[in-house]
């Protein structure tokens, strides 16, 4: 049975373009499955999944639509219903890719409903925002996005080329196999450059005992993948050794993951060990970038792209405060391991971020603030220390052990 790619676009104002792309599709060999989210014109084709559809998905009728002409309004509408709908078509098994073609409406249309389907789902997207900012639109997940060089306005010769490529893209990624056998059960991690010992060692230990890990960096972006594939059922237990991006959302640093960072985890009541790595420090741009009420500050410059700024006690135990609450609401086995003799590579006598007040008040913080089941361990360590790497590791481990007894 051929794969299926879903097409999602608006039919009036795209109309030639995308009869064109489900030709294509067709051609190479995949089915099709149209969905319509235009509003304005009638439909240039019949699509599979029509307008008033996609609007009543999302719970408005479409008539009210038209009669309102607030474009802001109907791009939202059909988003939300598009979302719905091909979420549904997903988990149903009804399709094994999604492609679409747009200018800035259309863009924030498909990839709406793409930023629903989990990562390793082909997802393309031809747009004309492709060559810009494109966080907005890809958010945490793996949506390619291919530059439409012109306007998506008509056939011509250079725009019918780039719509087959989209074509022959999409229906080589839904054919593409991955060897499924002796797949590992996969753990996810956190790290920045100032935590990379202790990441590199935890990694080993858990790899050496039958686990796939996953690191990601720090960044905000890096943090918000791994919640994500957290929710999507993809990581199976976390070792978040490095949770700075929550200095970055308290005190406006460039890096924050947003304020529901270390909920997917705790939500999901899969095994967790959590550690303050490089809580001492928020992350800004060139020096120059600092805002100004923070350049009296103890900053440092990691490089000339990345200013860093050291936490005060107070900033400390609030982070505290938050973490704690935060890990306290875990559904599963999950352990909070403090390294008492510092946070990060910089974090250690006789480097520029030693600070034992600021740490001590983030470690009262976090003891006050996480209740049991919760496990609080203190160690008389440094971070980068192989040996507070190997206890956290195993702790994962033995939380794992326990885990899969009572399921």
């Amino acid at each position: 049975m051929g794969k299926v790619v879903a097409i999602l676009g608006t039919l009036d104002t795209k109309g030639a373009e995308f009869k064109y792309l489900k030709e294509k599709v067709e051609e190479f060999g995949c089915k099709t499955i149209v969905i319509d989210a235009g509003i304005l014109e009638p439909p240039y084709f019949e699509p599979d999944i029509k307008r008033d559809e996609v609007a009543k998905a999302a719970g408005v009728e479409l008539n009210k639509l038209l009669e309102k002409k607030d474009r802001g309004e109907s791009v939202t509408a059909m988003a939300n219903g598009a979302s719905i709908i091909v979420k549904k078509l997903y988990e149903e098994g009804k399709i094994d890719g999604i492609v679409s073609l747009g200018g800035s409406a259309g863009t924030s249309i498909a990839t709406a409903a793409m930023r629903q389907l989990p990562a390793g789902f082909p997802k393309v997207m031809v747009s004309t925002l492709a060559s810009g900012d494109t966080r907005p639109y890809v958010g945490t997940k793996d949506i390619t996005m291919m530059y439409s060089i012109v306007d998506i306005s008509g056939l011509n010769r250079l725009s019918k080329q780039i719509i087959a490529n989209a074509a022959g893209a999409i229906c080589g990624m839904v054919n593409a196999k991955v060897n499924a056998e002796n797949e590992k059960p996969i753990i996810g991690a956190t790290m920045f450059g100032v935590t990379t010992p202790c990441v590199t060692k935890v990694r080993e230990i858990l790899e050496k005992n039958g686990y796939e890990v996953l690191v990601f960096h720090a960044t905000g972006t890096g943090g918000q993948a791994m919640e994500s594939l957290i929710e999507d059922g993809i990581i199976t237990a976390v070792a978040d050794i490095t949770t700075t991006e929550w200095v970055d959302e308290l005190c406006g640093g460039v890096l924050s993951a947003g304020p529901h960072r270390l909920e997917a985890a705790a939500k999901k009541g899969i095994p967790q060990v959590i550690c303050p790595g490089a809580l001492d420090m928020c992350n800004f741009g060139p020096i120059d970038t600092v805002p100004a009420h923070y350049k009296n500050r103890n900053l440092y410059k990691h490089n000339p792209t990345v200013t860093l700024m050291r936490t005060t006690p107070e900033e400390s135990k609030k982070l505290g405060e938050i973490i704690g609450k935060k890990v306290s609401e875990a559904k599963g086995p999950t352990a909070v391991i403090i390294p008492k003799k510092g946070v990060s590579a910089i974090d250690a006598e006789g480097k520029p971020f030693y600070d034992p007040e600021a740490d001590k008040a983030l470690f009262e913080a976090l003891k006050e603030n996480v209740k049991p089941p919760v496990e609080f361990i203190e160690l008389d360590l440094h971070i980068n220390d192989p040996e507070y790497a190997e206890f956290v590791a195993n702790k994962l481990l033995e939380l794992i052990k326990k885990w899969e007894g009572n399921k």
